[in-house]
């Protein structure tokens, strides 16, 4: 019956290719995954052995159709230049330092808000944060309506219109993100890490909060807002209408930063075109000439606010302390007895590669649970039970889930999809 199941994987292996190749019972890593997308890898090749590198995956490939072989060749120039981070399926497996947790516990529910039953993350509880939070899209797309009618009068180069329109689209984007992204609140079922407990002793004690009635990781804090305890909670940002914590640090980040852009282009742009240009087509209309005043005046105020943001967010993750612990530490005169460590860029923007890092999607982090601060019993088994279990079948045996972003952790650690 085994040697039928592996015929039938290796037929399925051959004719499909988007399906996992065919593997024996053992010790043997998970080969699931080429380096660099989903699919198999030719049963010759040193993949298998798990020392095939960018250089000689390109050559296995000569074998292979065109499209494949441009995607090795492909995937092998994006390895070498770092803008890749597949080192992770390639390690992946029984004796891998990551695997795979598709699982997701978070609701199913369509019910908005910021609750653990409801699926959809958005505070409904503050209405100035909401109004707030419109204001954003209504001055962003002011913005661009307004270079929009200077490159149609000919004031600005249709070019350079649209890329600022493109770096709007862009700020919306990351804004659309931070606010309906949990920001990592903790769950009811929050247990601290088996390092943060050796670390602790036997007779160590767990900071519990008084609202949620649960444990409380390191540098987290309760929203009153929100109603929900925060991992690495930095503050609550009524512009985002949302708090800013480990979840959605990363959008919050790229939307100062295409902020911050659009409002220096914008006034680069302005500035020219009242400086330097001297021909008809620079001559105003009595209707844009407002529309730019404005503008010009919602620029600036926008260039120094975001400033001084970037400024406060980039300290913050130098030091390792956010605002609310700096704030405190200040007041009490402590901040001299700092000890907190810098936050690494990986536990901000992730590890799926470089080229992720400038547009708003979810990090992959090396170890979810410790950027949380936290792990959950569910995860924990389900670490348990793929350590118990040590074996990997092809064919109608193997689990993998696309419909979830693939989530990698450490072997200490798991991830929740």
């Amino acid at each position: 019956r085994r040697q039928a199941q592996q015929d039938r994987g290796r037929e399925v292996y051959n004719s499909e290719p988007f399906a996992p190749p065919p593997q024996q019972r053992g010790n043997g890593a998970l080969h699931s995954l080429t380096a660099g997308g989903y699919g198999p890898v030719s049963p010759s090749s040193t993949f298998d052995n798990g020392t095939l590198d960018g250089a000689d995956y390109a050559k296995d490939a000569k074998g292979r159709k065109l499209h494949n072989r441009v995607y090795a060749s492909v995937t092998s120039c994006l390895r070498e230049c770092g803008c890749s981070g597949h080192e992770m399926k390639m390690d992946e497996g029984p004796d891998g330092r990551y695997y795979r947790d598709d699982f997701n516990d978070q609701a199913w529910t369509c019910a908005p808000g910021t609750g653990e039953e409801h699926g959809i993350w958005m505070n409904m509880a503050d209405q100035a944060g909401t109004i707030m939070a419109a204001m954003v899209w209504m001055l962003l797309g002011y913005s661009a309506i307004t270079i929009t009618m200077l490159a149609r009068t000919g004031g600005v180069h249709p070019f350079l219109a649209m890329t600022y329109t493109v770096l709007c689209c862009l700020a919306l984007a990351s804004h659309a993100k931070t606010t309906f992204t949990d920001p990592g609140s903790v769950p009811q079922s929050a247990v601290p890490m088996e390092s943060v407990r050796r670390k602790m002793g036997p007779e160590g004690t767990l900071s519990m909060c008084s609202q949620c009635q649960t444990f409380k990781p390191p540098f987290s804090h309760h929203c009153r807002i929100c109603n929900r305890c925060i991992s690495r909670m930095d503050h609550h940002c009524p512009w985002m209408n949302n708090c800013v914590g480990a979840g959605n640090m990363k959008h919050f980040c790229l939307f100062l930063i295409y902020t911050w852009t659009c409002s220096a282009f914008s006034l680069c742009l302005l500035g020219w075109n009242y400086f330097f240009c001297a021909t008809e087509e620079c001559v105003f209309t009595p209707m844009l000439t407002q529309l730019v005043r404005v503008m010009t005046l919602l620029s600036t105020g926008a260039f120094l606010f975001t400033s001084s943001m970037i400024m406060n967010v980039c300290y913050g993750l130098m030091t390792g302390i956010g605002t609310i612990d700096r704030l405190k530490k200040k007041a009490i005169n402590s901040m001299n007895e700092s000890d907190e460590e810098p936050v690494p860029l990986e536990d901000v923007f992730g590890i799926a590669g470089y080229h992720t890092w400038p547009f708003p999607v979810d990090p992959i982090f090396v170890d979810y649970d410790k950027v949380m601060g936290y792990s959950t019993p569910q995860r924990l088994l389900r670490e348990q039970m793929k350590e118990d279990s040590g074996t990997v079948v092809g064919g109608d045996n193997y689990s993998y889930a696309p419909s979830y972003a693939p989530s990698y952790v450490a072997s200490t650690a798991i991830h929740v999809g």
